[in-house]
């Protein structure tokens, strides 16, 4: 953890520099490590125009990683509203000291603030670490939602919020 420092986590515009250059650091990792068909992250074009509530983190006011929550609708859902995870990332210099869970944490309290009771996301098979940091805070693995299809390189994931 990062006790000794100043880690914080705000709500930012995905276009606003330190955050778009987050997601295009990620964007850059994830290209390549999979084929375009199982890479699904949203531009900041389009987490901006798709209303995606996004965050910052800052250790000692270094941007140090992000994530937003896009809020799917009932109509949109086929049903049951969810909140989608988009965007996730944290730079390799600030892995380990849990920045992911505080970024992960304020997303699943800005589901909950907006009543949501289901929590989703798509991410790639390589990411161990993300996948570790979802299962311990209670995803499963689920079937294919929304936009994604059956693919082997993107599992999907979903939590039941209490």
């Amino acid at each position: 953890m990062a006790t000794d420092r100043l880690v914080t986590v705000e709500r930012e515009r995905a276009d606003a520099p330190d955050a778009s250059a987050l997601v295009l650091e990620l964007e850059a990792h994830l290209a390549s490590r999979y084929p375009d068909e199982s890479r699904h992250g949203f531009s900041v074009e389009r987490l901006v125009n798709s209303g995606v509530v996004f965050f910052v983190a800052r250790v000692d006011s270094a941007p140090a990683g992000c994530g937003g929550i896009l809020l799917v609708g009932a109509e949109d859902a086929g049903g049951e509203p969810y909140g989608e995870v988009k965007r996730m990332y944290v730079r390799p210099a600030f892995r380990g000291l849990g920045i992911g869970r505080r970024v992960l944490d304020q997303l699943l309290t800005h589901a909950r603030g907006a009543g949501l009771t289901l929590v989703r996301l798509e991410t790639g098979i390589d990411q161990t670490e993300a996948i570790g940091l979802y299962e311990s805070v209670g995803f499963r693995r689920c079937a294919p939602f929304g936009p994604y299809r059956d693919d082997p390189l993107s599992p999907c994931y979903e939590l039941r919020l209490p």
